[in-house]
């Protein structure tokens, strides 16, 4: 039995799966205050502040996707595909082309099957400057590999952007639009660095080639998104759940190294 194996027998997590209303209602709310703000900052031409709220917009937004992917949001697959389709048009780019990738990283992490992670094996500064990039490759490999139906959605994720992209920059004219569109892009171009090597880098020889966190101030202010071990072990456990299951897994094996995000 491997220790993954070992784990899924030995720690108790199934009942972390399933979330109530109360969970399920605050999991599909969690970007929009933060989009919100962002909206009404830049509206106020207040940018610095509009670009944290951006920011944490597309970390909620992240942990939203996330969560879709795994179909862990507590709603059905095809109220989930739409959700990933809404958060397309939001975020920029096609998140079903994020999840066949994810669930890729998943079955084949930091082998060479695995796009997600090429950041993770580069220094800092150079997955940095390989952030636009980054999308690229993940929607081309996506396309590569997609079945018809994920393909379909993936097509029709990008025609949206494209259209409002269009209307955005030519018929609308908004301010407000144009700078969201600009803070997305740049989320984008920084995802390869924050939700890829962040969590990855120099692992290799962990037993679970990840890291995590175990301070509760940065576990807040993060929303979770960094219990990357604990995810890895447990896909199927929502983000929300996350902190719960790093608790057990440390009273279950306290001897086990922990290598933090920061």
């Amino acid at each position: 039995m491997n220790q993954h194996s070992h784990l899924l027998q030995n720690v108790e997590w199934k009942d972390l799966v399933k979330l109530n209303l109360f969970d399920v209602v605050n999991e599909l709310l969690l970007s929009l205050p933060w989009l919100i703000l962002s909206f009404i900052c830049a509206f106020q031409q207040w940018y610095p502040i509009a670009l944290f709220c951006s920011f944490m917009f597309f970390l909620t937004g992240l942990r939203q996707v996330h969560n879709a992917f795994h179909f862990a949001l507590g709603i059905g697959r095809q109220q989930t595909h739409w959700v990933m389709f809404l958060l397309s048009i939001l975020m920029l780019g096609s998140m079903h082309a994020v999840q066949i990738n994810h669930l890729r990283h998943h079955q084949h992490c930091m082998q060479d099957e695995d796009i997600e992670a090429k950041s993770a094996k580069m220094k800092w500064w150079q997955a940095f400057l390989f952030g636009p990039f980054f999308p690229l490759m993940l929607h081309k490999k996506a396309f590569e590999v997609g079945t018809m139906i994920q393909r379909k959605w993936m097509s029709a994720e990008l025609l949206t952007n494209v259209i409002g992209l269009i209307l955005v920059f030519t018929i609308f004219d908004i301010t407000l639009l144009k700078y969201h569109v600009v803070a997305m892009l740049i989320g984008q171009c920084m995802t390869a660095f924050f939700a890829v090597w962040t969590v990855h880098h120099d692992t290799e020889d962990h037993i679970y080639m990840a890291r995590t966190v175990r301070n509760e101030f940065k576990r807040v202010v993060t929303y979770n998104m960094f219990y990357h071990v604990e995810h890895h072990l447990f896909p199927a456990v929502p983000t929300r759940n996350l902190h719960i299951l790093a608790k057990r897994l440390d009273d279950y094996d306290p001897t086990v190294e922990i290598r933090n995000v920061f």
